[in-house]
């Protein structure tokens, strides 16, 4: 579980296909204690295992499954990605819970300005556009953002300053696809009613 409060953005040191997906290399700092093998870590909204170690950086797979529905097998080497740790028992949640588990891809459609604040637009699928509300929450690329606003065919978030520093958001252009998981408190209210 994460809590979409990015901890460090991290540079792609490697990508390389394997019969088991794609084998990454990233390169970054995460704080707290050293990473374990065994972990979890969100990679761009993403969870992965950490596999193996190395000095400055971790190894993970990312599975077919994976692959087919979300952007990593887009990444390259020198692609900027978010990093977050896993939530420990205790840990302050400034965003929202997260799981890392991805519901679909969207793309960035534009960037406004609107009352002097930066406002990214995003397509969404149409699963992921019936679980979002105004003023709700969702993931994008691992970032925890609040709805600014719902459109036909996505949605709009505010972005501060300080996230389009500390992410990797403001470094998106237009047509580029972003990772989406919509808020885990709406997903499984509509799950319970069936809708």
């Amino acid at each position: 579980m994460f809590s979409g409060i990015v901890q460090s953005i991290g540079m792609v040191a490697g990508a390389r296909r394997t019969r088991a997906g794609l084998k990454l290399r990233v390169r970054g700092r995460l704080s707290g204690a050293r990473l374990r093998l065994g972990e979890s870590i969100a990679v761009d909204g993403v969870c992965l295992t950490v596999e193996g170690l190395w000095r400055g950086g971790f190894e993970a797979t990312a599975v077919p499954e994976t692959l087919r529905l979300t952007s990593l097998g887009r990444l390259r080497r020198g692609t900027r990605v978010n990093l977050e740790r896993a939530l420990k028992f205790g840990d302050l949640v400034g965003g929202h819970l997260v799981q890392g588990h991805v519901d679909g891809m969207g793309r960035v459609s534009a960037w406004n300005m609107k009352g002097g604040e930066r406002r990214l637009v995003m397509s969404a699928p149409a699963a992921v556009r019936r679980d979002l509300s105004a003023k709700g929450s969702v993931a994008v690329n691992g970032v925890s953002l609040t709805v600014a606003g719902l459109r036909r065919s996505g949605f709009e978030a505010a972005l501060v300053p300080h996230t389009l520093a500390a992410t990797n958001l403001g470094g998106l252009r237009v047509g580029d696809p972003v990772n989406l998981e919509v808020d885990l408190i709406t997903r499984y209210v509509r799950t319970v009613l069936g809708r």
